[in-house]
């Protein structure tokens, strides 16, 4: 009989009495009541404490089982990337007409389970069979640890590979799908794209901007996935980006220089139309280039520019109204101060006009225009036209400029012919165009831009006399002066050389130069702007390694084999010679 059915039986039985509350009078009924509820407050804190210590056996079994997967397969976890972010797409990249830059490629890479591998050594000289390069120690000591359940071989492997390890048969041995970022162009255009890591992730140039932009973000929330994405189209013209590249590939090799780099830039939109700089690199390949080929010299790399400053201290002195073209200064006697001679390399010994001293690259003159405008105006002019401060663009790779802590009259003339103040070549280029294009400074872009977001972002820095003025000693000196190295028939190129002393510890070199070219064209109307420099070359064209001869000739070769796909149409039978009186 059940606990529940006796107690009724009992309740059946018992003779109750009451007294006048009608609470029972006999001791039996209550006794057996309260004895009741003693056992199923008994059997009801049993039940707890039994469920309870369930609760903690189960925790405990799945806490021993984690720390022991945690601690057995660290490669499990920490290795491999799961196999949706391994075949995540990152989005082609196009030059400006659609031309493909970068793209990614299907392929596969070698891991091991070495809990499966019978025999570590055997497996490894199979592989070597088909990998000889395969690091045998490291490798072994992967395929040894039997507790382990994944480790990589060699990520990215070709089809040919793939298949021949395929035919070795090795237990344990086995390939993950994963995309590789592939370059048609090879180093063409290397230090703008940037590249990518083994896991398709952007370490510089354009690839890291476009990670920077939320790729990166996305892909490390797992929210990316293999279909294609929109295309990211650069404001690259792929045509001029070949030549521009081979231009300074070859000023390297011709003129045994230590670099040479160049920028085609658009001075009413600022796009950058191409830009190299040599030594470079593969970027399918970025490991396998030396150090030197990594370094973006156009926008990383910061020099003084030598002449080339000299037009930028002709415009500083035109805006501030104290200086005319129609002005002369005496430069027959070299400048002595803060025990320093300054004289002039192509020296006159006589009163120069303006274009004068423009013409034959006056350091006298130049310092004497500068000290006019003072030290003050002259910090400000150049920050106007951002030459002392970062610049602003897409690529990752840019170098602050370097100016003096403290701004003495010694230092206001030097800079005054480019020495003392480092820039980069790209920010050069940058504050020329804003000196031809009727005074705007606008800052560069690697993405398309047209004229009426330029006018959104561009800053008036400069007056619009200015620049005609400046546009003027442009044409005066491609035509009379040192720029003649870079004329090209049927296409009227304003310019100026500079050719700088390298500072080799802590002192000017006397055989060693930077030489640079700032160039626009066609001059009358200038479209584009060209920037051209060439390190440390050891000969030139006739003989020489100042600007005229190396840095110029990388822009000759390229506006006449760039002006045409650029649409700039050629004319013939323009009449110099007014450029002698017209001033």
């Amino acid at each position: 009989m059940s606990f529940l059915s006796r107690i009724m039986v009992l309740k059946s039985k018992a003779h109750f009495s009451t007294d006048g509350n009608n609470r029972p009078s006999g001791g039996f009924g209550n006794s057996t009541f309260e004895g009741a509820r003693k056992r199923k407050s008994n059997q009801a804190k049993s039940r707890v404490v039994l469920l309870v210590a369930s609760f903690a056996v189960v925790y405990c079994i799945i806490g021993g089982r984690l720390a022991q997967f945690a601690m057995t397969a660290p490669d499990a976890t920490s290795s491999i990337l799961p196999p949706d972010r391994l075949m995540a797409s990152r989005p082609d990249i196009v030059d400006r007409n659609g031309a493909l830059l970068a793209t990614d490629i299907r392929t596969v890479s070698l891991f091991a389970e070495p809990n499966k591998i019978i025999d570590p050594d055997e497996a490894v000289e199979e592989l070597r069979t088909v990998l000889p390069d395969l690091d045998t120690k490291g490798t072994y000591k992967k395929l040894a640890v039997k507790t382990s359940h994944f480790a990589w071989l060699r990520r990215q492997l070709t089809p040919k590979q793939q298949s021949q390890i395929l035919a070795l048969g090795i237990p344990g041995i086995g390939f993950r799908p994963e995309k590789r970022r592939f370059y048609p162009g090879g180093s063409t255009a290397s230090h703008i794209l940037g590249y990518v890591n083994i896991d398709n992730r952007g370490v510089a140039g354009m690839e890291k901007y476009i990670d920077d932009q939320g790729l990166a973000d996305l892909a490390a929330a797992g929210m990316t996935n293999s279909q294609p994405l929109q295309p990211v189209k650069l404001s690259i013209d792929l045509r001029v980006q070949d030549i521009v590249h081979d231009a300074v590939v070859n000023a390297v090799n011709n003129f045994q220089a230590k670099g040479a780099g160049a920028v085609v830039l658009d001075v009413h939109t600022g796009e950058v139309i191409a830009m190299a700089s040599a030594p470079d690199f593969d970027p399918n390949y970025p490991n396998e280039s030396a150090s030197e080929g990594w370094l973006n010299r156009m926008t990383n790399g910061t020099f003084e520019m030598g002449s080339t400053f000299k037009t930028f201290t002709m415009a500083m002195a035109f805006d501030s109204g104290k200086v005319t073209m129609r002005d002369a200064f005496d430069a027959t006697n070299p400048i002595r101060i803060g025990g320093f001679t300054i004289k002039d390399f192509h020296g006159q010994r006589r009163v120069l006009t303006v274009p004068e001293i423009f013409q034959y690259s006056s350091n006298i003159g130049t310092a004497k225009i500068a000290d006019l405008v003072g030290i003050d105006g002259h910090k400000e002019f150049l920050t106007r036209i951002g030459l002392l401060t970062k610049l602003n663009t897409e690529l990752p790779e840019v170098k602050m400029p370097s100016q003096p802590r403290v701004w003495k009259k010694i230092n206001s003339i030097t800079i005054s012919f480019g020495h003392g103040v480092s820039t980069t070549p790209l920010q050069t280029a940058v504050a020329g165009a804003a000196l031809v294009n009727g005074g705007k400074l606008i800052d560069p872009t690697f993405l398309p831009r047209n004229r009426s977001e330029a006018d959104e972002v561009a800053k008036t820095v400069i007056k619009k006399s200015t620049s005609d003025n400046v546009r003027f000693l442009l044409d005066f000196n491609g035509s009379k002066g040192s720029g003649r190295a870079a004329r090209v028939p049927g296409y009227d190129v304003g310019s100026k050389t500079g050719t700088a002393d390298k500072v080799v510890h802590g002192r000017y070199s006397n055989t060693l130069n930077f030489n640079t070219f700032l160039a626009a064209f066609p001059i009358d109307n200038p479209q584009y702007i060209i920037m051209t420099f060439c390190d440390e070359p050891k000969t030139g064209e006739h003989g020489g390694t100042i600007s005229a001869y190396t840095a110029a000739p990388i822009a000759r070769d390229i506006i006449a084999r760039a002006a045409p796909i650029l649409g700039i149409q050629p004319s013939f039978g323009k009449d110099n010679s007014a450029l002698l009186v017209s001033y």
